[in-house]
C-alpha cells in the first residue's frame, strides 16, 4: 500500500510537471524603425524695423511677419522708411511633417551705450508648421520698444536671436 501511495505521488508530480510544460505558449515580434530627415533652419533675411523717429515720448514699432509696421506712443515712422523687412527662415525636413516653432522672448540691440528692447516675436505660421514637399517659409516679426530719451544711432543686435523647430 506505501507503495502504491508512492507510486501514485510520482505519477501525480510528473503529470503536474508534464502539465505546467503544456500550458506555455510563445509569440514573436519584429523590432523596425523609420529615419527621417532631419529637421533644419536657415535664416534668408535678417528682421529691420527701417528708420524710425521719436518725438521724445516712449513708444514702439510694430513690425509684422508680413513686413508691415505700425507705430505707437512718441514713435513714427518716417515715409522715408530705409529697409524693412521682417526675419525670414527656410525650414527643411521630411515631407509633411509637422514642426513646433519656438520663438525668443527679447533680444536687446545696441547703438554704442544705448539700448532698445525687441519683444513680442510673432511667425507666421505662428506656433505649428507644415513642411509641403519637405520645406517651409517662416516669416518673424517683433516689437521694438523706444524710451522717452531713445538717442539717435543705428542700433543692431550684439548677438542674434534664436528660432528653434523641432518635429512634432
Amino acid at each position: 500500500m506505501k507503495k502504491s501511495i508512492i507510486a501514485i505521488g510520482i505519477t501525480l508530480s510528473v503529470f503536474c510537471f508534464v502539465s505546467s510544460g503544456f500550458a506555455q505558449a510563445s509569440a514573436t515580434a519584429d523590432a523596425s524603425a523609420t529615419i527621417v530627415t532631419p529637421i533644419s533652419i536657415s535664416k534668408t533675411a535678417d528682421m529691420n524695423f527701417g528708420n524710425v523717429a521719436t518725438n521724445g515720448a516712449v513708444g514702439t514699432v510694430v513690425l509684422a511677419p508680413a513686413g508691415t509696421r505700425t507705430s505707437t506712443g512718441g514713435v513714427t515712422v518716417p515715409t522715408t522708411v530705409g529697409t524693412v523687412t521682417a526675419a525670414s527662415f527656410t525650414v527643411s525636413g521630411s515631407g509633411a511633417y509637422t514642426y513646433a516653432i519656438t520663438l525668443p522672448s527679447s533680444v536687446v540691440i545696441t547703438s554704442g551705450t544705448d539700448n532698445m528692447t525687441v519683444n513680442t516675436f510673432t511667425s507666421t505660421p505662428a506656433t505649428t508648421g507644415t513642411l509641403t514637399a519637405g520645406t517651409q517659409i517662416i516669416k518673424v516679426g517683433a516689437t521694438l520698444n523706444l524710451v522717452a530719451s531713445q538717442a539717435v544711432g543705428s542700433y543692431t543686435s550684439a548677438t542674434p536671436f534664436t528660432v528653434t523647430v523641432n518635429y512634432n
